[in-house]
């Protein structure tokens, strides 16, 4: 069961490379058509990106609550209905309300199954799992060069790389009670609690730190000050 899930997640990883490379590519002829400025692909860009930071960092929460494999089938459906989006937009607009989605899914599913080989597989793994995502990363522009010159363009290669997205989905989804049985939330759980006590714990320790580096550092200030006003006396006591 350890080396099919390793399986599904390397094939998890290439898909979620897939979208990332495309805009890239296809924006010479997504430009034109849809009639608006060249460096609207940085705004598509910057949502995508803030859509990943808000799902990292709200990641944990929904790992301990719902578990990696409903998280990552909720994530890789929402990437495959953003990419479904991107492919029928009939304006910017659209690509932009899509984009939302497309970077809530890529940001929760990073997170999920980053922490889940972390937890269950040897530290080599990690390092083959962002191979696979340069893998999916390279297939989408050679994906998208397979439609640009026909009929339907780049829609087509947005399509195209959705029908791989709701396939990962169809897998996931069949196979999501093997998750269940595979991860031990409430180990999870009271692992994230042991490590919370323990930030606050570091937390604390760092706050009495800088609180004695202030002390020492007023100190170190007003030590001048503190020679002056006891030479000063030493004078008046000898006069």
């Amino acid at each position: 069961m350890a080396t099919f899930f390793l399986c599904m997640i390397y094939a998890a990883f290439i898909s979620l490379g897939l979208p990332d490379s495309l805009l890239g590519a296809a924006w010479p002829a997504m430009q034109p058509a849809l009639g608006v400025p060249l460096d609207s692909a940085g705004v598509l860009s910057m949502i995508v990106a803030g859509g990943t930071v808000v799902a990292s960092l709200s990641a944990d929460r929904m790992l301990h609550r719902f578990g990696t494999g409903r998280v990552t089938l909720v994530s890789v459906t929402m990437t495959a209905c953003a990419l479904l989006g991107y492919a029928l937009a009939p304006g910017f607009w659209w690509l932009a309300l899509a984009a939302v989605p497309m970077g809530l899914g890529a940001g929760a599913v990073d997170a999920g199954l980053n922490n889940f080989v972390a937890l269950h597989y040897e530290a080599r793994h990690m390092s083959w799992l962002h191979c696979f995502w340069g893998v999916g990363a390279t297939l989408g522009p050679v994906i998208l060069s397979l439609f640009l010159g026909g009929k339907h363009g780049w829609r087509g290669g947005y399509g195209a790389v959705c029908a791989i997205q709701f396939c990962l989905v169809a897998v996931l989804a069949v196979t999501l009670p093997m998750w269940d049985r595979y991860e031990d939330r409430a180990a999870l759980r009271a692992e994230a609690a042991a490590a919370r006590e323990e930030l606050a714990g570091i937390v604390d320790r760092l706050g009495d730190d800088f609180a004695e580096a202030g002390r020492m550092i007023g100190e170190d200030a007003t030590l001048p000050l503190r020679c002056r006003a006891a030479a000063c006396a030493a004078g008046v006591a000898m006069a």
